[in-house]
């Protein structure tokens, strides 16, 4: 309804103001400020008053009183206030709001016809998740979700480097050093078992004499090289190795959850021959050039200063050559690919984005979104020395904490009847794993994040637990209303209070937020929209009784906007990758 609405509004101040004989090309129509019932407004008045010679509120009240509502289904009325025209809906909008919102399937988007991946993660195999990296499948799983929700057919891959160096010498070690050599492992899991050869091969690297580190460095460009070379030998080797550190890691990103449908290995692409055909085509092409002993694409005409290498002197492709070979892969499978990368990777991408043109690639339906990092205050966490804190690490305290303070505000006359300790259980791993998403995903992805646990897990405030508590809220008066014998119904005319108005006004939002947050892969968005619309429901709470009211057609009517309330907030929060309890 949100966007036909914005259609009609559109429509009505683009005819106004060619009747004025004033220019149409920037309508203003957006959100009205806070203190403004209207659902939309249009600050057009704004662009045009130096045009007309007159203060915008007088050019508010001109277009206002030369807008026509009789034509439209939604809108009713606009009335100028100060610069702005304001629009106000007719009450069949917050009809059909309500009877769209008491649909399980809420908000989501038909669908598009559009196959897309999103590619996020992709971290190397070579340990733990770590914290600072846990904003990539966070975002990338929550942007996955989004473009599901909004109507497209979404693979979520994860792009394994298990052709690199790193994963050379993690081989290398595994296959060199003995357990005896080894520290005890920090949990009982293949990649916290694994990642200390790694440890152990890196530090030895570091610490031997030349002549070792030397002979060393010969073991592991041979792996490096048999990668390179199809030996099917060297492959299996290597998979031994990362196909169990995968193996762990994906314990701890389901956790979150993160998960996916696909783990697309670089050595498939040397297999398979496609690299070859990439360095074929890139040395052909007018951008190439030899210097330094390596092939290397001479970028400058793309305004970049440094060269990008493509092959090395001794014949193995590194790791952008590779990605080459994948992104074409996805441009033949699907209509459009999205990547999640850290601010790091921003110089790669764009050179990426470069080469791909090189070799004749449309990159139009390439989309690339950044983030930066997530760091933990000073003494907010312990850390094991020379590790760091894990992503296990953090969701293991958080629910840990978000048990405390459930424990803390349980009645116990209400956990001893209504609760046991197997719903405390679910609730605190609800809540804490809930809190780090949500804390996380409710960030523009540019900025730098420093975790807090009082912030995240504070159930009065911008949340994850503040907006899952409404959910629970509407669950329960939805269960109370079915034992007493109450059935909602969509009665708008019963539902005239400002509280009332202003809950149908943001449920009728949810799906214009659904369709921009997808279009510009912002999930931060949707948290946004969904703290707000938990603030809504919270006055409407406090205001509005619902099993209590004074008559049963207000009990049904407000029993109606309470359960497009609960699949409003259930569906946000699916977005985001949350669970909405259904007790708490």
């Amino acid at each position: 309804m949100f966007r036909e609405l914005r259609s009609e509004v559109e429509e009505a101040v683009e005819t106004a103001l060619s009747d004025l004989g004033l220019p149409t090309d920037d309508l203003g129509v957006e959100e009205p400020p806070e203190d403004v019932p209207a659902v939309l407004a249009s600050s057009v008045a704004f662009r045009l008053a130096g045009e007309v010679g007159a203060p915008p509120p007088k050019v508010a009240v001109d277009i206002a009183e030369e807008i026509d509502a009789t034509p439209y289904d939604y809108l009713e009325s606009a009335e100028p206030q100060g610069p702005y025209v304001n629009f106000f809906v007719s009450d069949a909008y917050y009809a059909e709001t309500v009877a769209a919102g008491r649909d399980a399937d809420y908000g989501s988007l038909p669908d598009t016809g559009k196959d897309v991946v999103v590619e996020h993660t992709s971290a190397n195999p070579t340990g733990p998740v770590h914290v600072g990296r846990a904003r990539n499948p966070i975002l990338g799983d929550s942007i996955a979700r989004l473009l599901d929700f909004a109507g497209n057919d979404v693979e979520r891959h994860y792009y394994v480097n298990d052709a690199g160096r790193q994963v050379a010498v993690f081989t290398w070690a595994y296959e060199t050093f003995e357990e005896s050599d080894l520290p005890d492992p920090e949990r009982d899991r293949s990649d916290y078992d694994l990642v200390r050869y790694y440890r152990r091969g890196n530090a030895y690297l570091e610490d031997a004499d030349e002549e070792d580190a030397a002979a060393a460095e010969e073991e592991i460009a041979e792996i490096m090289q048999g990668l390179e070379a199809g030996e099917e030998e060297t492959y299996e080797r290597v998979a031994v190795v990362v196909d169990q550190v995968l193996g762990g890691m994906r314990q701890s990103l389901e956790r979150l959850p993160a998960e996916f449908d696909e783990f697309v290995k670089e050595t498939s692409f040397i297999r398979g021959g496609e690299a070859d055909d990439v360095v074929d085509r890139l040395q052909a092409s007018e951008y190439a050039v030899y210097e330094d002993d390596a092939w290397q694409l001479d970028l400058s005409p793309f305004g970049f200063e440094k060269n990008l290498v493509f092959l090395r002197s001794d014949g193995t492709t590194l790791y952008t050559t590779r990605d080459l070979a994948h992104h074409e892969w996805k441009f033949e499978n699907y209509d459009e690919a999205v990547t999640v990368l850290g601010e790091d990777h921003k110089l790669q991408a764009e050179q990426l984005d470069a080469a791909l043109e090189i070799l004749g690639n449309d990159t139009s339906d390439l989309r690339q979104t950044f983030y930066s990092w997530v760091n933990l205050p000073e003494g907010g966490m312990s850390t094991r020395e020379g590790t760091g804190v894990d992503l296990d690490d953090l969701l293991d305290e958080s629910v840990a904490r978000a048990r405390e303070e459930v424990e803390e505000r349980l009645d116990s006359r209400i956990r001893d009847d209504e609760l046991d300790e197997d719903d405390i259980d679910r609730i605190a791993r609800q809540v804490g794993i809930g809190a780090v998403r949500y804390d996380i995903v409710s960030k523009q992805p540019t900025k730098g994040i420093t975790f807090e646990w009082e912030r995240a897990l504070d159930f009065e405030a911008q949340s994850a637990p503040y907006v899952q508590y409404v959910h629970a809220r509407c669950r329960g008066i939805l269960n109370e209303a079915e034992s007493a014998g109450i059935e909602a119904e969509t009665e708008i005319s019963l539902l005239d209070t400002d509280a009332e108005r202003d809950l149908l006004r943001v449920i009728a939002r949810f799906p214009a937020v659904i369709e921009e947050a997808a279009e510009d892969l912002e999930p931060h968005a949707v948290a946004t929209y969904v703290r707000e619309f938990a603030e809504t429901f919270n006055r409407f709470y406090r205001e509005c009784s619902v099993l209590n009211a004074e008559d049963d057609d207000v009990a049904a009517a407000r029993l109606g906007l309470v359960e497009a309330s609960r699949h409003t907030v259930a569906n946000a929060l699916s977005v985001l990758g949350i669970e909405a309890p259904k007790s708490m």
